[in-house]
């Protein structure tokens, strides 16, 4: 029986080893984690990450061919593919602080697999790693291997948050990159028989090492290249009295465009986009490209724009101050369907509010409220450093209340934020949340979600992004 390891129990080691083993039932899987309190929650009804179908997954494999332990080296050292899936956050200090990436804990994993090995094995790449990440694990692996032999494979995910399970059901692709050697080629080949259980051969695809941990990057900064470039429109849009909503179905009606990834927001959020472009910058300055750099490092900048600009118009809506006002927040997850709140836009708006002394009344289907407080006292980019935990500063604390429902979030409020496009939104009592406001009564869509013409007929002053402005808004210009 083929056996395989996954080191890291998050969001993509979880739900990827979950659906292997649905898919696999003749192969073994255990996935480890140092982290007790998630090792337990993957083993009880309450799972640590929310994604739609993954319960069932989970259901149907855990303890016949699907295991979640903390006993990690003896996983490790009956595996014969290990899959590395530990956090790769961006540096805070020290040689490219602020842009790359830490491999501190994929070097460890490096380090015990060749520690605890008695065999041959073939160690994948899963976590996002910048290039050429594959030929530290190798150097590390080879000198602490002791006659043992590894081979090293980059196999990124490709997933999205929310329809994780159907993207691993059915994936647009799957990206094996692999020495061009006889021992490499032999473990690609095996790594491929895996996936060959239930995704299409030609939807496999082979490349070299460099080429797949490239290929994440690079998908990863197309993508959000596509929303910083609608939400730079979105922003000529309010300027120009054009609707960004009619704009991007135009320019995605272009089949060489298509329409995905062009709806304009309060920005991008999630674990990989800004972490990634970073990266890629980092490396570009690395190896004497300041020009390519300089490329890429303009979609983060447009995406900070894009959430500083939405602060300032709710700011100089309600009559160029917020100090003591109660805002409405509703969502704080980076989209729907999902409870993952790295990098939201919801954390810069909130932190940009709460400088003006706004109280907020924030509601989220799925984000507890310990989340949000953490979220909210942390310092950029320590979110994915799990030793910096850090004490929640009382003052903040004071200035947000977390609720379990939107109509207690929004009365008595002077504005509402939406901030993630869960689909309850759609559907509240609007005419009852203005009823129970301070008046003026203000909506400003981070989503563009609403009915803005309905809410304004109720008397609501809407805000929605890169659509033509509200005669209040133009009289009270936000100023950058």
């Amino acid at each position: 029986m083929v056996k395989i390891c996954c080191i890291g129990a998050g969001y993509v080691g979880g739900p990827t080893m979950a659906v292997i083993a649905l898919k696999c039932p003749s192969i073994e899987v255990a996935v480890v984690d140092i982290s007790v309190p998630r090792i337990n929650a993957w083993n009880s009804d309450q799972l640590p990450i929310y994604e739609p179908g993954l319960d069932d997954v989970v259901k149907q494999c855990r303890g016949k061919n699907l295991f979640f332990s903390t006993d990690v080296e003896k996983h490790v050292r009956e595996a014969d593919i290990v899959f590395v899936s530990v956090n790769t956050p961006t540096k805070t200090r020290g040689l490219g602080a602020g842009k790359a990436a830490d491999l501190t804990y994929w070097e460890s994993a490096a380090r015990m697999i060749a520690d605890v090995s008695k065999s041959d094995k073939i160690v994948v790449e899963k976590s996002t790693v910048p290039v050429k990440t594959a030929e530290a694990i190798e150097k590390i692996l080879t000198h602490n291997s002791k006659g043992i032999k590894f081979q090293i494979l980059s196999n990124p995910e490709f997933l999205a948050e929310g329809t994780a399970i159907q993207d691993l059901f059915n994936p647009d692709r799957v990206l094996i990159g692999g020495r061009e050697t006889p021992e490499g080629n032999k473990a690609v080949q095996a790594l491929k028989a895996v996936y060959a259980h239930w995704v299409p051969e030609d939807q496999i695809l082979t490349t070299n090492l460099w080429s797949a941990e490239l290929s994440k990057l690079a998908a990863n900064a197309f993508l959000a290249q596509r929303i910083s470039s609608v939400n730079a429109m979105s922003a000529l849009c309010e300027a120009t009295g054009a609707d960004v909503t009619q704009v991007s179905y135009a320019v995605g009606k272009d089949t060489r465009i298509g329409p995905k990834f062009l709806n304009a927001s309060v920005g991008f959020g999630g674990s990989c986009f800004q972490k990634d472009i970073l990266n890629l910058v980092y490396i570009c300055e690395c190896n004497g490209l300041p020009e390519v750099a300089e490329y890429w490092r303009q979609v983060i900048k447009i995406n900070d724009y894009q959430k500083n600009r939405f602060v300032n118009r709710v700011v100089s809506s309600m009559f160029n101050t917020v100090s003591n006002k109660k805002i409405a927040i509703l969502g704080f997850a980076f989209k729907k369907d999902t409870g993952d709140t790295r990098e939201t836009p919801a954390i810069d708006v909130c932190k940009g509010l709460l400088g003006d002394k706004a109280r907020l009344s924030i509601y989220d289907p799925q984000v507890t409220e310990e989340q949000i407080q953490r979220d909210l006292t942390m310092n950029k980019f320590d979110w994915d450093h799990p030793l910096h935990l850090q004490p929640m500063s009382p003052t903040t604390v004071k200035q947000v209340t977390c609720v379990w429902d939107a109509y207690e979030a929004t009365k008595d409020a002077h504005g509402i934020c939406i901030l993630t496009e869960w689909d309850e939104f759609k559907t509240l009592d609007f005419k009852r949340i203005y009823d129970n406001m301070q008046k003026p009564a203000f909506v400003f869509d981070g989503r563009n979600i609403v009915n803005a013409d309905q809410l304004r007929e109720i008397g609501f002053i809407v805000y929605s992004i890169g659509k033509p402005l509200d005669a209040w808004l133009k009289d009270m210009p936000a100023v950058a």
